[in-house]
């Protein structure tokens, strides 16, 4: 079957908030939660539901990820685990799509599959829910305003319970992983600004066009 075209941000789209966000949590020592490597960012809501973007080559990227609670698609070992019907969600795709789907280090099942051949985003055709939406992913990375980033802010001890300030957290985005200690001070002041820089700053590596 034809396989479906997405809608979605390509993955440089994704990058600042994604960048962001690792910034933030590994300023608090939540560092393991957000993060990237040599060929791909990681995300995981502290809930049990992940995504994870790898990185190959001629631009490409693959989109895997698992919701625990609303992912109807069952791939693989989660299919004969939990005894349920198999979603193929390899169905007609191209070889370089399952050269690495493992879901370790982050998570344990995988939900979706979503391919990015370097213009487009395509998955394989099926009508169940594969909880995709309900990760968060596209909220976590501010694609449309910067409420999930604030929530991870609020408390640092610099704010004084103040709300953090809306234009200092665009700015944090808008940085796309080339975040300074004055960009991140102004989000965060009194957590340790040098591991959050840190981390933002591995998001320029992989998938560094």
């Amino acid at each position: 079957m034809p396989l479906i075209e997405l809608d979605l941000p390509n993955p440089m789209s994704l990058r600042g908030g994604w960048a962001a966000m690792a910034a933030v949590l590994a300023s608090r020592g939540w560092g393991s939660d957000v993060y990237a490597t040599s060929n791909q960012w990681l995300y995981h809501d502290g809930g049990g539901n992940w995504a994870c973007l790898r990185f190959q080559d001629k631009g490409r990227a693959v989109l895997l990820g698992h919701d625990h609670e609303y992912s109807e698609t069952y791939f693989g070992e989660a299919a004969r685990y939990f005894e349920e019907e198999e979603t193929n969600l390899l169905a007609d795709t191209p070889d370089w799509w399952s050269l690495n789907i493992d879901p370790k280090p982050i998570g344990e099942w995988v939900s979706f599959i979503y391919g990015w051949d370097g213009n487009r985003w395509q998955r394989a055709a099926y009508d169940k829910r594969d909880g995709f939406k309900q990760v968060g992913l596209l909220r976590a990375c501010s694609i449309s305003n910067t409420e999930v980033l604030s929530q991870f802010v609020m408390d640092a001890p610099g704010l004084k319970g103040e709300s953090p300030d809306s234009s200092a957290l665009s700015a944090l985005v808008a940085a796309d992983g080339n975040v300074t200690d004055a960009i991140l001070e102004a989000v965060v002041p009194g957590w340790d600004i040098a591991a959050g820089v840190a981390a933002a700053r591995k998001f320029l590596v992989a998938g560094a066009v």
